[in-house]
């Protein structure tokens, strides 16, 4: 392979998916597949014998043998699934190739699970899977905009997946030995550039709106992640005129960094202590108290004025030692500042580039540079490029977030709280990673070719939980309220409040309480006419969601679908025209059996199906009217699916015989209510569906009754 595999990657950028004559498009994705391809392959041509294939460069990944085979099943599995290829080329490769990407636990890593082929016949599998591709562009009808639902999107999913394995591979090809690599070509030559590191300093930027995400309609790919939209307001803060260079690190190790708890997190002492290190992990330490340098295929003197690369807690635990010795609030740069950085700096996104404004893209060496060769506007450098930039947040993603169904783990399992987000690109990140909308995590002790500037700011780093719902009580529940209607049966809270609202035309509407709220939806929709809502149940699990509704605005759940496949949802109050409704909304928890005297004062009361499950029904009931203003509303929905394990039979308000005669839960209501209220609407049997997987539904009917206080 030749130089001309990474000068066909460096152009076009990325692929415009929305607009153009469709023949035209189709053979700009083909030429996109196929120099992607071979740059892919140009980087393992270094190697110098299959050795280097079967070595495993770092001992919680898979050898690159994998990584080779990976990104061509990752192709074939993807259309398979998507059912655009009707068979498999090679069903044994198709699988062990398909997973195993990440680092994994020490179970995972006995060799004697994995029984690797030989590379030549994984390269016979590639020019499969090439020619594969090839045919299902030419034969495949194209329409413009390319969408998710196109072939052609699959293909670019493929193409973009190959374009971070060339990144993350090139990682894991710097960790082998170097005797097993050929430096000497020209395909991959480094830097020679290593002039006096610069003196770096503050610079002011000045806060502003930031917005991220992007829409449906945007003229490239992107990954699940990129879509959606948040806005926040960024503070004025500092930042650092260039990323810290190897130098100014080594100022951290000389005053004995890495063996000072106080400088790192509990996360980043318990790393180095397992690691046993005191430097980053491309430099090689030497005899004389020195260091050299690994690029990806050599060994170097130490390049001073490049830029560190680090991982996060190498570069958290740099700011903490930095703000110790300065006095100053330093730290990393939450994503949103990140943005900031790049818009006060003017920098232009993918599309606008006539030639990469940094050493990205591969337009520069295969290697970092100097840490001031690259200056961007308002004095700073390398807002993009060289290395990645390591930021304080940890990935979420976005109001709006929806998973892609043909690649439904490719951000969902970061959603931890324990990947944070590495922002600008490197020397070697193409096509996607590129622009503007990229957003990139990795564990906080995971190396990439990435580093970090340091800002100085008074603003807090706000880290919103944003894991999904798995406890298994309450996951029904948010989908019953918040998402699909099945079987034509209405959203059941949404028509429960909608009862309520109908009967309170006419009436005040102050104070409302919904007793059973779950996870709120009766609760946000009776907030649309009431001016006060609070939702109560009896566990908290329940009302954590509300409570999460009412604080961003959506929420985010992992619905079981079949055996251990699921499926991950977020919903979010402004789709269903509730987001006005966040600040006349509370969420308590209380128990109906010995509710509190606050809960008073209302003007409607919604009991939600909780009469059969309170240990004692009757004191409630017999207490209501007391929390009612005058002609306040009293409405109760219950299946009266009495069970001894809620409520003792003893007090079980019906569903037996009295003197031989049935005793209806609704006859015993209306000799409990009588006496303080009028039942003013007949009995209304209102159904509902609660999904427990695809396939597997509980369907009953509430009967809903509606009082007035006299």
């Amino acid at each position: 392979m030749s130089n001309a595999a990474i000068d066909d990657l460096k152009t076009p950028y990325t692929v415009l998916l929305r607009e153009g004559d469709p023949e035209t498009k189709r053979e700009e994705i083909r030429q996109y597949f196929h120099d992607t391809y071979d740059a892919y392959e140009a980087l393992f041509e270094p190697m110098i014998n299959k050795e280097a294939f079967y070595k495993r460069a770092d001992p919680l990944r898979h050898p690159l043998i994998f990584y080779y085979g990976h990104t061509a099943t990752f192709l074939i599995n993807k259309l398979v699934l998507g059912k655009y290829l009707d068979q498999r080329i090679n069903p044994t490769f198709e699988s062990m190739f398909a997973i195993g990407v990440d680092e994994m636990s020490w179970d995972d890593l006995n060799d004697q699970h994995y029984d690797w082929p030989d590379a030549d016949d994984v390269t016979a599998y590639r020019n499969q899977v090439r020619d594969t591709v090839d045919r299902l562009i030419s034969e495949t009808p194209i329409s413009l905009p390319v969408g998710w639902d196109s072939l052609f999107w699959v293909v670019m999913m493929g193409i973009e997946h190959e374009r971070i394995h060339l990144e993350t591979s090139s990682v894991l090809i710097r960790q082998l030995p170097t005797e097993l690599l050929d430096a000497s070509g020209p395909t991959w030559a480094i830097s020679s550039e290593d002039n006096e590191p610069p003196a770096n300093q503050l610079l002011a930027v000045s806060g502003g709106k930031v917005v991220q995400g992007k829409t449906l309609d945007s003229p490239l790919y992107g990954w699940d992640n990129e879509y959606g939209r948040y806005e926040s307001e960024v503070q004025d803060f500092q930042a650092s005129q260039y990323l810290v260079s190897n130098k100014e690190f080594l100022e951290f190790i000389e005053d004995g960094g890495y063996g000072n708890k106080d400088y790192w997190t509990d996360e980043g002492w318990n790393w180095v202590s397992y690691e046993k290190t005191a430097c980053p992990r491309f430099w090689l330490p030497q005899a004389d108290g020195g260091y050299r340098f690994r690029t990806m295929l050599e060994e170097i003197d130490m390049p001073w004025s490049w830029p560190v690369e680090t991982n996060y807690l190498e570069a958290k635990a740099f700011c903490n030692w930095k703000a110790a010795k300065t006095g100053q609030p330093v730290r990393l740069p939450t994503e949103e500042e990140w943005y900031r950085l790049l818009d006060y700096t003017e920098t232009p996104d993918v599309p606008q580039w006539e030639k990469a404004p940094g050493n990205i893209n591969l337009e520069g060496p295969a290697s970092s540079v100097p840490v001031d060769t690259h200056e961007f506007g308002k004095g700073f450098f390398d807002i993009l490029g060289n290395v990645w930039q390591h930021t304080e947040t940890p990935i979420r993603g976005f109001p709006g977030f929806e998973v892609h169904p043909l690649y439904d783990d490719f951000s969902t399992p970061t959603f931890d709280m324990k990947h944070n987000l590495i922002k600008g690109g490197s020397w070697i990140s193409t096509g996607n990673e590129a622009t503007r909308d990229s957003r990139y995590a990795f564990r906080r002790h995971f190396y990439q070719h990435a580093g970090f500037r340091y800002i100085v700011s008074e603003a807090p780093v706000e880290i919103p939980d944003d894991t999904y719902e798995t406890d298994p009580e309450v996951v029904p529940y948010c989908e019953f309220n918040y998402g699909k209607e099945y079987f034509k049966v209405e959203n059941y809270p949404e028509k429960l409040a909608q009862i309520c609202l109908n009967h309170a035309q006419g009436r005040a509407k102050g104070k409302a309480l919904n007793i059973g709220c779950k996870t709120g939806r009766a609760t946000f929709e009776l907030a649309v006419e009431y001016e006060k809502v609070t939702g109560v149940d009896f566990t908290a699990r329940m009302i954590r969601v509300g409570v999460e509704l009412k604080d961003k605005g959506y929420t985010q759940y992992v619905l079981p679908d079949e055996g251990e496949i699921v499926s991950f949802h977020q919903r979010n109050l402004q789709e269903l025209g509730l987001d006005g409704t966040r600040e006349k909304v509370e969420f308590m928890q209380a128990d109906i059996s010995n509710m509190k005297e606050i809960f008073s004062g209302y003007d409607l009361i919604l009991l939600d199906t909780m009469l059969e499950r309170s240990y004692n029904p009757q004191k409630f009931l017999q207490g209501v009217h007391h929390r009612l203003n005058q002609d306040g509303l009293l409405v109760i929905a219950s299946t009266y699916d009495w069970q001894e394990q809620f409520t003792e039979k003893e007090n079980w308000l019906g569903g037996f015989k009295v003197a031989g005669e049935n005793l209806t839960t609704l006859d015993k209501l209306e000799e409990l209510l009588s006496p303080n209220f009028d039942r003013i609407a007949e009995p209304i049997d209102t159904p509902y569906v609660l999904r427990k997987t695809k396939r597997s539904f509980d369907h009953n009917v509430a009967q809903v009754t509606v009082w007035k206080l006299k």
